[in-house]
């Protein structure tokens, strides 16, 4: 009951990833209809209903164009678990500020790396240049595609790719 189900729009953009348990209750409650049913059934005393995959609402949503939200984890899912001075891959790598706090450095995407220890360390508080270190990669804000907010389900759901492939 808590497999993902992708939830569309009424203009196939992608939404949002639901538990089973919601999708059945918009389906059961007439604000979606089942688009894909690859998992099944789940049966009741009275009744069978099929376990949905992707679901498409009834109505259209207006919602602003999506953000990615600017956290630890997002920052290390940009930077690809990847150390932006070395390129070492760690299990042990830290957040840096390029344009220290206490120097006017501000907490942005385009002032937040990943940094493995040494090289956090090695770049204590200083700027880039006074370090003598250059970064592999300009720090921005990822964009909020489809693949990138729903990558990581389709690993698992490769029934989804058709439905995201356009956005």
């Amino acid at each position: 009951m808590n497999a993902p189900v992708l939830i569309l729009n009424a203009n196939f953009e992608p939404l949002n990833v639901v538990p089973t348990r919601r999708a059945i209750g918009l389906l059961l409650s007439g604000k979606a209809e089942m688009l894909l049913n690859g998992r099944g059934m789940i049966r009741t005393v009275r009744v069978s209903v099929p376990r949905p995959s992707v679901i498409r609402l009834g109505y259209m949503i207006k919602r602003p164009r999506p953000r990615i939200r600017l956290c630890k984890r997002e920052i290390f899912r940009r930077d690809e678990h990847m150390c932006q001075y070395c390129g070492a891959h760690s299990s042990h790598l830290t957040i840096d500020h390029v344009a220290p706090r206490h120097r006017g450095g501000d907490h942005s995407w385009a002032n937040l790396v990943t940094a493995c220890s040494a090289c956090n360390l090695r770049k204590g508080g200083r700027t880039l240049r006074e370090a003598r270190m250059i970064l592999m990669r300009v720090p921005r804000e990822p964009s909020a595609n489809a693949s990138y907010l729903f990558g990581p389900h389709l690993t698992v759901n490769q029934d989804w790719r058709p439905y995201l492939e356009g956005w």
